[in-house]
């Protein structure tokens, strides 16, 4: 048979205990603890009715611990250090300084703003690690639906009944060709501007390339890509290298590296936002709130 063994010491009375022994005075121990004195007097009753036996004894203001108060608090002292350890990582958790992220994004996000911000975050916290992919769209939302991750970045997003979307920020998609094409000339880019220049399409099945092709549509515009690809960063590369135009997201143009690119607006307007997404009914971490709050620095900085 198996016996339950109940601790009836409390720890709040041994903390008690252990302050006394520091200062000696039920003046001092109860402003480091931040309770009355009359509170550490009775706190020390207790414990000593527990035990069984005196652990002070008062000499004048003083509280001078008796032979026994010295054993105890030599067992009790480990106690009080791993308690001091347990509340400074619990401090670190709460304020997300240590653990791990898991972090997923779409590529037009994830290769450009998500970089900066996971810069600036680690290089504040030194202890934390991050697992981060980056994916389409629908791996994003069912990634974190699912909870294999706690945070989700996305573009063109604005409801989905799966997860908690917050829009963060709402921009407009732009015309990016070569700095040396004809329609860097223009201040707005319409459709019937690149009737006659090679368009590089987005594929018609995603949120984006659907929206193109809707505002091709709105202008009476036949939507005819030359190359037909599925992701902007993709699109970015061919219209460089094929001397055309294509119509991306702000951030696919404004983070590529060593292209000689000029964006434009593009009319009529694609409003794009750009989402985080979180899991239905579950709180973030310290870790992930902490990152939200970077991720919407770099977004709207």
């Amino acid at each position: 048979m198996k016996i339950a063994r109940r601790n009836d010491l409390s720890l709040r009375l041994l903390e008690i205990f252990g302050t006394l022994m520091l200062h000696r005075t039920t003046v001092a121990a109860a402003e480091e603890l931040g309770i009355s004195q009359p509170s550490v007097s009775t706190a020390i009753k207790q414990l000593e009715g527990q035990l069984g036996f005196a652990l002070f004894q008062r000499e004048k203001q003083r509280m001078m611990p008796t032979g026994a108060a010295f054993s105890l608090f030599q067992e009790v002292e480990p106690l009080f250090e791993q308690l001091r350890c347990v509340e400074t990582r619990a401090r670190d958790l709460r304020g997300g300084a240590v653990g791990k992220l898991r972090l997923m994004a779409t590529p037009p996000l994830g290769h450009s703003v998500v970089p900066r911000a996971l810069s600036e975050f680690l290089g504040a916290r030194p202890a934390v690690t991050v697992q981060y992919d980056v994916r389409r769209m629908e791996h994003v939302i069912g990634s974190v639906a699912a909870g294999a991750v706690e945070l989700g970045l996305c573009l063109g997003l604005d409801t989905d009944p799966g997860v908690a979307v917050e829009v963060m920020r709402t921009d407009r998609m732009v015309a990016l060709m070569p700095e040396d094409h004809p329609l860097a000339e223009l201040a707005v880019v319409r459709p019937q501007d690149m009737a006659n220049h090679r368009l590089v399409g987005l594929d018609r099945e995603s949120r984006l390339g659907h929206a193109v092709q809707n505002a091709f549509n709105l202008t009476r515009v036949p939507y005819a890509p030359r190359v037909e690809v599925r992701y902007c960063h993709t699109a970015a590369v061919l219209a460089q290298a094929i001397h055309g135009v294509a119509v991306v997201d702000r951030y696919t143009a404004s983070f590529l590296p060593n292209m000689a690119l000029a964006s434009r607006p593009f009319d009529p307007p694609i409003a794009l936002p750009a989402c985080l997404v979180t899991r239905r009914g579950r709180p973030l971490t310290g870790i992930a709130a902490g990152f939200r709050e970077t991720v919407l620095e770099a977004l709207t900085g």
